[in-house]
């Protein structure tokens, strides 16, 4: 049996300086998979290393489903989540339900979850579908587009519209341009670097990275505080967006969510929802004009349950069984997220066959658990008819964390996914520019794929006019 008892022996196993320490982390920040990779080919199930910063605890990955299936199983009074999650904080905010613990998260994942789910869905489907094509009206047939341009716009005008229930105005159009940029900034290795190491979080003033930093994020929580203070004060129930749903949820005492934790939840959901979903898209796209026997299969199932050849119905399209398995297959090859919650252990563990300490930092490996090849034969290639022949294990598959911890707005984002994928292709073809095999590389806290992603565009016959999308 492997244990982690020593943990200084251990790190002077693996260096006798700081510096090693130091090294690790920027390898993890500026290519994560390649670091996972490298420590995953010594050790299959599970390995330790010693990231998020200098003198920090040393963190374990695990990626077997048994190991995964005892993590998720463990109760959560016996993990520390908020120290293990700190490097959100400067973003998300105190209160955000990613740095919650016990009965508090608790509180927020029952107050939050009921938007992203069930019959809410439907009224949202209509809203992604007109969005989808107001950004790509301008396509004209015989140009070339960089997808990784417009796929972003889509979702943050999604998030703005159904989450924060803006649609026009000033405040709209100056929340848009903060958000772009900043969120744009976050996705730079050398800006983001900001937020693993505290000693560089320095306010010098606004020319000064972090200085800069927050004068853009008071610039932004200005206007988002204005809009709850004036949602409050004009609340009409009649609005379906998410922010309206979150103003008048009361939890078990009958106690409403205060300003600061609707502004962090909001903010939380704009993180984890805009550039993730903006980056599944985009290896979608590419997977899926990489491989045209697929793309003639979800061409010929969409246009199955399109209304006169032209309209989509976003409910019939969210059941289509082949487009589903595509989404689901570019998540597994290409997960949102390559690790599920850090967790830090209060007390002494044990998880397989490793023996942890307090303070341990314990990781769900979602990338790695995606591309073993007992669970996945071929684990490396795009084979979405997988998802048609077998179920697969929450353990095994888990694109959106598992357990307590697992994303809120897991089953809005796949339905978000498949409206968009079948509006975009029912309007045009597209082929890709350079037909070479692009990387992944680290774009803030998701992977997309390298390059532009170039496509020339064609306008399909007869396609979908504005507001064809069924209501």
């Amino acid at each position: 049996m492997k244990y982690i008892n020593n943990l200084t022996l251990f790190m002077q196993k693996k260096s006798n300086s700081q510096g090693h320490a130091l090294i690790e982390t920027l390898r993890l920040i500026a290519d994560p998979i390649k670091f996972l990779d490298r420590y995953n080919q010594v050790n299959q199930d599970s390995f330790v290393v010693q990231v998020l910063g200098i003198n920090s605890p040393p963190v374990v990955f695990f990626n077997s489903p048994e190991a995964i299936g005892e993590i998720l199983a463990i109760p959560s009074e016996k993990f520390d989540f908020s120290r293990a999650t700190h490097v959100f904080r400067p973003l998300m905010g105190d209160s955000s339900i990613v740095l919650q613990e016990g009965r508090s998260h608790q509180r927020l994942r029952q107050l939050l979850l009921p938007p992203f789910h069930g019959e809410r869905m439907r009224y949202y489907g209509a809203t992604i579908c007109d969005i989808t094509q107001q950004v790509t009206k301008k396509w004209r047939s015989h140009s070339t587009i960089s997808l990784p341009q417009y796929l972003p716009q889509i979702t943050l005008d999604i998030i703005l519209q159904i989450v924060f229930g803006f649609n026009t105005g000033e405040r709209y159009a100056r929340l848009q341009y903060l958000l772009t940029n900043l969120l744009e900034d976050v996705t730079k290795p050398l800006f983001s670097s900001l937020f693993f190491f505290p000693p560089l979080q320095q306010d010098w003033g606004g020319w000064s990275p972090w200085g800069n930093f927050l004068k853009r994020r008071a610039e932004i929580d200005r206007l988002i505080y204005a809009e709850i203070a004036q949602r409050r004060t004009e609340f009409d129930p009649e609005r379906t967006d998410i922010l309206t749903l979150l103003l008048s949820a009361r939890d078990e005492t009958g106690a409403a969510m205060t300003d600061q934790e609707l502004r962090d939840q909001l903010v939380s959901l704009l993180l984890l929802g805009y550039e993730t979903t903006a980056g599944s898209l985009a290896w979608a796209f590419y997977l899926l004009h990489r491989h045209p026997e697929v793309l003639a299969q979800v061409r010929s199932e969409i246009a199955s349950v399109t209304i006169s050849g032209a309209t989509l119905d976003p409910e019939a399209i969210a059941k289509l069984p082949y487009l589903n398995a595509v989404t689901q297959e570019t998540m597994r090859l290409h997960p949102i997220a390559l690790i599920g919650t850090p967790r830090m252990a209060k007390v002494p563990l044990q998880i397989q066959d490793q023996a942890l300490t307090p303070g341990s930092i314990v990781v769900p490996c979602i990338y790695l658990a995606h591309h073993r090849a007992a669970t996945y034969p071929d684990p490396q290639h795009f084979q979405p008819g997988r998802f048609l022949t077998k179920k697969y294990a929450p353990t095994e598959y888990l694109p959106f964390g598992g357990g307590a911890r697992g994303c809120i707005g897991s089953a809005f984002a796949m339905y978000e996914m498949k409206l968009i994928i079948a509006q975009i292709l029912t309007q045009f073809e597209l082929k890709l520019i350079d037909p070479k095999p692009v990387k992944p590389i680290r774009r803030g806290i998701t992977i997309v794929p390298s390059g532009n992603l170039e496509v020339a565009v064609t306008l399909l016959p007869r396609t979908i006019a504005k507001n064809d999308c069924q209501k």
